[in-house]
């Protein structure tokens, strides 16, 4: 039976809309200093220290010191899913600025999502991938044989370090509301594009850039053209 308390708990703390920015900031995966987070929230930086005091007491992050510096990150990828969740519950705040605007296309074109592929191209791929039928969704989404020897052909073994993580589900995608692959699956994908160079952070947001190269892998595994991100 659900805990009505710890419901309200984790909405309360999501309540709050600085504490909500640095969650949302954290949706990248990475590891962020109190003062960056700060910056990211508009508020100062004893303030923010509080706000990360809080989240980690309800489970949200987890914090580690590293000499002065303290690095903050989301609890793991059941965090990330409820707030991709929650998201796309809410109307999208109003853009009021061609930088504002700008950005905004740049995360609907490509991004990541924790540490899966999400907008037009983490939905593009999840198309392709099932029309290839390296995927299906026989009761759900699932990796067929021939997906795993699509994916081993790229180097990776699926089984390996799974863990006790999903190993692969649909993550309705924030912008494009359609599914993307997510779980342990959507991960080891992820980090093949990283790896390969088939795409790059332009910078400390969740937007990604598909490269030269990483268009001719897009041609060349899936069938996917550049027009269609």
């Amino acid at each position: 039976m659900t805990d009505a308390r710890a419901v309200a708990e984790v909405a309360h703390l999501l309540g709050d809309r600085s504490r909500a920015a640095m969650c949302l900031a954290m949706l990248d995966g990475g590891r962020w200093t109190v003062t960056e987070l700060a910056a990211e929230a508009a508020v100062g930086k004893a303030a923010a220290s509080e706000h990360v005091t809080r989240l980690a007491a309800g489970g949200l992050v987890a914090t580690e010191r590293e000499g002065r510096c303290t690095y903050v990150s989301l609890a793991g990828p059941h965090v990330a899913e409820l707030l991709e969740a929650l998201a796309t519950l809410g109307e999208p705040a109003p853009v009021r600025s061609l930088n504002a605007a700008r950005s905004r296309e740049r995360l609907a074109a490509a991004r990541t999502c924790y540490d899966h592929l999400a907008g037009r191209l983490g939905v593009a791929v999840s198309d392709a991938m099932l029309d290839r039928r390296l995927l299906h969704r026989r009761g759900g989404i699932g990796v067929t044989a021939r997906g795993r020897d699509w994916f081993a052909g790229l180097g990776d073994d699926l089984d390996a370090e799974a863990g006790r993580r999903t190993f692969v589900r649909d993550c309705v995608d924030l912008t494009e509301r359609r599914p993307h692959l997510a779980g342990h699956v959507g991960a080891v994908l992820c980090g093949r594009f990283v790896e390969e160079g088939w795409v790059r952070r332009p910078d400390r947001s969740r937007a990604l850039l598909v490269t030269p190269s990483g268009e001719r892998a897009l041609r060349d595994l899936l069938g996917i053209a550049p027009a269609a991100l």
